[in-house]
C-alpha cells in the first residue's frame, strides 16, 4: 500500500511541476540580460519559401500575394498543391513556382522535400508557410537578423488572423501563452523556442540533415524537427517581430479534429524529452536540458484537468495537498494572464475566456479520438479568409 502512495505522490509531483513551470521560466528571465543579436555573416540569405496545401486551395492566392509584398526580394516561392485541383490557380509572377506532385504525398515533410527537389537554384535558407497564412512584408527581413547572427533555425510569431468566434479567440489566447513562454522567454533564458509548424525558417542544409530520409507520418513533423535540431547542439531563435498571420480554428469540429492530431503527436513524441535531458546533463548543456523538460510537458488541458481532479481526490487522501493544488492552479492562472498582459491582446480574447470550460470539453472529445486522429483527418479545413479580422 505504501508503494501506491509513493506512486501517487510522484504522479502529482510530475503534473504539479508543469503547473508552476511558466512562473519559474518567468522568474528565470528576470535574472538573464536580454542577449543582443549581433551580425556575424555578410552573405544575405536566399530563401526558398515553401507553401504547402493539401486538398484545399481557396486561400493560396492570398498567401502568395502577401509573400510577394515582401520588402526583402531574394527569394522564390514554391507552392506544393498536394492532392489539389489547380485548374483555377494561376501565378504570373516569375518568383512563384506551382508544383502538383504526380502522386499523393499526404505529409508535410514529403511536401517540403518535393519542393526542395524542385528548387530552381540552391537556396541557402528555407521557410515554411501554411496555405492559410498571411505574411507581413518585413517577415523575411526580421528573420535575416537572426541568421546573420549565426542561428540556423528561427521561429517567428503566428498571430491570429481571425477572431470572429469564441473558439478562434480561445485558440488565439492559447497561442499567446505558448509564444510568450515557449518562444520569447524560453529563448531568452538560453534555451530554444519551440517550433509551431509554420512561420519557421532554417538553413537548407540543417533542415536536410534533420529530416532527409526520415519518414514522419501524420502530424508532428515540427516535434521531430525541433528535437533533431536541439540534439545537434543548435538553438532555435525566436523572432518576435517576424509575424505570420494564422487562421485559427473557428468551429467545434475543426477544433476536435485538429487537437486530436496534436494530442496524438504529444503521446507519440513526448518521450524524446528524456533523451534531451540526459544529453543536457552529460554535456552540461542548458539548452538541451531545458528544452527536454518542455517536451515532457502535457497539453495544457490535460494537466489542468488532472490538477482539478487531484485537488478534489486529495480531500480524502492527502488533505494538505488539496490546498497546494489550489495554490498551484492559482499560480498557473496568474502565469497565463501574465502572458496575455505582456502583449497587445485583443479585448475580444479577454471576453472569450469565460468559454474556457467549453474549449476544454472539445479537447476532451479530441483526446478520445486521438488514437485514430490521422485516419480521421490529415489537415484542417478552414473557412476562406484572405484578410485579418480587426475586432
Amino acid at each position: 500500500m505504501i508503494y501506491i502512495h509513493y506512486v501517487l505522490w510522484l504522479i502529482q509531483l510530475y503534473f504539479g511541476f508543469f503547473l508552476i513551470l511558466p512562473l519559474l521560466i518567468w522568474l528565470l528571465h528576470l535574472l538573464v540580460k536580454r542577449p543582443s543579436v549581433v551580425s556575424v555573416a555578410s552573405t544575405p540569405p536566399d530563401y526558398g519559401i515553401i507553401v504547402t496545401a493539401y486538398q484545399y486551395t481557396d486561400q493560396l492566392e492570398a498567401v502568395v500575394d502577401s509573400i510577394l509584398q515582401s520588402e526583402y526580394n531574394h527569394y522564390m516561392v514554391y507552392v506544393v498543391a498536394d492532392n489539389c485541383d489547380i485548374s483555377k490557380l494561376h501565378f504570373s509572377d516569375p518568383r512563384v513556382v506551382l508544383l502538383r506532385p504526380e502522386r499523393i504525398l499526404a505529409g508535410n515533410v514529403r511536401s517540403h522535400f518535393y519542393a526542395i527537389q524542385h528548387f530552381v537554384r540552391p537556396h541557402t535558407h528555407l521557410t515554411i508557410i501554411d496555405s492559410d497564412n498571411l505574411v507581413e512584408s518585413d517577415y523575411l527581413s526580421q528573420l535575416n537578423s537572426f541568421f546573420e547572427a549565426g542561428f540556423k533555425a528561427v521561429q517567428g510569431v503566428r498571430q491570429a488572423k481571425n477572431l470572429d468566434t469564441s473558439l478562434s479567440r480561445l485558440d488565439a489566447a492559447r497561442d499567446i501563452y505558448y509564444h510568450y513562454y515557449d518562444g520569447k522567454l524560453l529563448f531568452k533564458i538560453g534555451s530554444s523556442a519551440t517550433l509551431a509548424g509554420s512561420g519557421m525558417a532554417f538553413t537548407t542544409s540543417l533542415y536536410r540533415q534533420c529530416l532527409e530520409g526520415r519518414e514522419v507520418d501524420g502530424a508532428g513533423f515540427d516535434k521531430v524537427l525541433q528535437h533533431a535540431i536541439v540534439s545537434r547542439g543548435e538553438r532555435i531563435a525566436f523572432a518576435d517581430e517576424a509575424v505570420v498571420w494564422d487562421q485559427k480554428t473557428a468551429e467545434s469540429q475543426q477544433l476536435v479534429n485538429q487537437r486530436a492530431r496534436w494530442i496524438n503527436t504529444w503521446f507519440k513524441y513526448f518521450t524524446l524529452g528524456f533523451g534531451l535531458m540526459k544529453q543536457g546533463v552529460v554535456k552540461t548543456d542548458w539548452n538541451r536540458f531545458m528544452f527536454g523538460v518542455v517536451l515532457l510537458r502535457p497539453p495544457l488541458f490535460i494537466f489542468l484537468l488532472l490538477s482539478l481532479i487531484f485537488a478534489f481526490v486529495n480531500i480524502w487522501l492527502f488533505p494538505t495537498l488539496t490546498l497546494i493544488w489550489v495554490l498551484g492552479i492559482l499560480l498557473f492562472t496568474l502565469g497565463f494572464m501574465m502572458a496575455l498582459w505582456a502583449g497587445p491582446t485583443s479585448p475580444a480574447i479577454y471576453r472569450a475566456l469565460k468559454g474556457i470550460p467549453t474549449f476544454v470539453f472539445y479537447q476532451i472529445v479530441s483526446l478520445l479520438k486521438a488514437s485514430r486522429a490521422n485516419q480521421i483527418s490529415v489537415s484542417t479545413k478552414h473557412k476562406s479568409s484572405s484578410k485579418k479580422d480587426t475586432p
